[in-house]
């Protein structure tokens, strides 16, 4: 069934004939339950956080939503309190609409709904990967950015062009943020797995050989992972090496697959978001391609590379403010809701 929306009155479009407006974002993709309150000055007032750690193995899905539904009141709370304004200064409720997993997404948008009919407001449902970009383009100031969006759950390189957000390459299988999560808990490393390979990585140096998998734009990284968790229970190699040759493939793959990405689309800049983007390598990898290129290199702030609820908020108000909100009826959640099947209207 496709999403449906109301188209607000043309006069609600003018920002000059209305007063600022505010909007509280709810972000639950998956183990970050994310509250955060944006304006339409493009000030974020608030951008509280709870996260969900599992005791063991990955994110459980129905144990993460247990734990966003018992939390949501205390970041609703700690959010309008670092904001200094009440539910009464709200003017619509965002929430991450997709994708995700299910019983975390479907926790988040009950909140949001919840709000919404009780306060009387608009209802707008965002799409999460979108949202990693825009608050990207916020925070740093980039206007049309050649964006890699690198994360737990999502990986790939994207444009915009003819109103939407054009993927010129993706993963074909798992994201390069779960393919390091994924080896972190194999080798013993603490939770989150990404910084913690990255600082055993700098006790390294020696390349080992681990398979560098680019089929044209795209990427697979299960192979990767494969090949590195048994380079580990081999005892052949050094842990402080895999974890140094893993990064270096994985971001030379992400490399290649961007520059030649930059060079088809001509932008100007090149933006890194994502929960991947704080990574120190990653980043210096994506500044020398963007400089080669005379490219501006755009690095998204750590606080909001990660998921987050501002980034929701500030899309939410970007979509409002172009005529878009979601029906509660209709604000079902999408699970699979692809970057590239939404209209971007604020960008026409």
């Amino acid at each position: 069934m496709a999403k449906v929306f109301y188209r607000l009155p043309p006069f609600c479009l003018k920002v000059g004939t209305i007063d600022r407006l505010i909007c509280l974002g709810i972000e639950s993709t998956a183990d970050n339950l994310g509250v955060g309150i944006a304006s339409s000055d493009g000030t974020i007032l608030a951008n509280e956080v709870s996260v969900h750690v599992p005791e063991e193995g990955g994110i459980h899905p129905r144990e993460a939503a247990r734990h966003h539904a018992a939390e949501v009141g205390n970041v609703l709370t700690r959010a309008l309190r670092t904001a200094g304004i009440g539910s009464a200064d709200i003017d619509l409720i965002a929430f991450s609409q997709g994708p995700g997993m299910g019983p975390c997404l479907r926790t988040g948008a009950t909140a949001a709904r919840a709000l919404a009919a009780y306060l009387g407001l608009p209802l707008v449902g965002v799409n999460h990967c979108v949202a990693h970009i825009e608050i990207g383009r916020l925070a740093t100031g980039a206007e049309d950015p050649l964006t890699l969006y690198v994360s737990g759950g999502n990986t790939l390189v994207s444009g915009f062009e003819a109103g939407r957000y054009r993927i010129f390459g993706e993963t074909l299988d798992i994201a390069v943020g779960n393919c390091l999560d994924t080896f972190a808990r194999e080798a013993g490393l603490p939770y989150p797995g990404g910084p913690a390979i990255e600082e055993t990585a700098l006790e390294g140096g020696r390349l080992i050989p681990l398979p560098y998998v680019v089929k044209g734009m795209d990427l697979s990284f299960s192979g990767l992972l494969t090949a590195a968790i048994q380079a580990f229970r081999s005892g052949r190699w050094r842990l402080a090496d895999i974890c140094f040759s893993l990064q270096e493939v994985a971001y030379a793959m992400l490399g290649e697959v961007t520059e030649r990405a930059l060079v088809h689309t001509g932008k100007g800049e090149l933006l890194l978001t994502g929960g991947v983007a704080a990574n120190t390598r990653l980043r210096s990898v994506v500044r020398s391609i963007a400089e080669e290129h005379g490219s501006q290199p755009k690095f998204v702030p750590p606080g909001y590379a990660t998921d987050n609820g501002a980034m929701i908020a500030w899309t939410g108000l970007l979509s409002y403010l172009s005529g878009v909100s979601t029906p509660i009826e209709t604000s079902y959640i999408d699970a699979r809701w692809r970057l590239d099947e939404v209209e971007v209207p604020w960008r026409g």
